[in-house]
C-alpha cells in the first residue's frame, strides 16, 4: 500500500516521501497516528504546505541550536567530588552532573545534548563533546576536582544550643 509521509518517520522516509508499506502497518499505525495520509492530489498539495513550515521551522531552529552552541563553545565547569588520595572518584560524574554545573552558570541545556563515552570516574580535566543536531557540535572543559573536605574541619563549630552544657565542676552535684 502507498501512502503519502504527513510527518518524518524514523526508518521509513521524510515528510513529502511517497512510500510503500504493508497494509496492516498503515492502516493500524500510520494512518490512526495521522502520520501517513492517502497520496492524492489534494493531499500532495497539503502535504506539500506542511512540509515548507516544518522545513522553515527547522531552519528556525537550526539557527538558534548553533547559536547556543557557539556561545557554549569553550566554557569551563568545575564539579567537586569525594574522591580518594589516587584520585579515584567515589562515586561518578555524568550528565546530570555537568548539566546542573552549567544550569548554575546560567546555561541551560538537556542531558541527552550530553556525549560521554563512559562516566567520569577520575579527577582531571575533560574536554565533553555536546550534541545539539546531527552536524551541530560543541565542547566543553569539565574540571573534576576533589571537595574540600580540610576546610570545613579547621572552621570553628559553634556549641549546639540544644545540648545542656555540664557544670563546671562535674563532681560536684545539686542538693536539693
Amino acid at each position: 500500500m502507498k501512502v503519502l509521509l504527513r510527518r518524518n518517520v524514523p526508518k521509513l522516509g521524510k515528510i513529502g516521501e511517497v512510500v510503500d508499506v504493508k497494509a496492516g502497518y498503515a492502516r493500524n499505525y500510520l494512518l490512526p497516528h495521522q502520520l501517513a495520509v492517502q497520496p492524492t492530489a489534494a493531499n500532495l498539495k497539503a502535504v506539500e504546505a506542511d512540509k515548507q513550515r516544518y522545513l522553515q521551522e527547522l531552519a528556525a531552529k537550526r539557527t538558534e541550536l548553533e547559536a547556543q552552541a557557539e556561545a557554549i563553545r569553550g566554557k569551563e565547569v568545575t564539579i567537586a567530588a569525594r574522591a580518594n588520595e589516587e584520585g579515584q572518584l567515589y562515586g561518578s560524574v555524568g550528565p546530570a552532573q555537568i548539566v546542573s554545573a552549567l544550569a548554575e552558570q546560567g546555561i541551560f541545556i538537556e542531558q541527552e545534548n550530553i556525549v560521554l563515552d563512559s562516566a567520569i570516574r577520575r579527577l582531571d580535566k575533560y574536554d565533553v563533546k555536546l550534541l545539539f543536531g546531527e552536524d551541530i557540535k560543541s565542547v566543553i572543559h569539565v574540571w573534576v576536582v576533589p571537595i574540600r573536605e580540610a576546610a570545613e574541619a579547621t572552621e570553628p563549630t559553634a556549641p549546639d544550643s540544644t545540648e545542656p552544657t555540664p557544670p563546671a565542676d562535674a563532681s560536684e552535684t545539686p542538693t536539693e
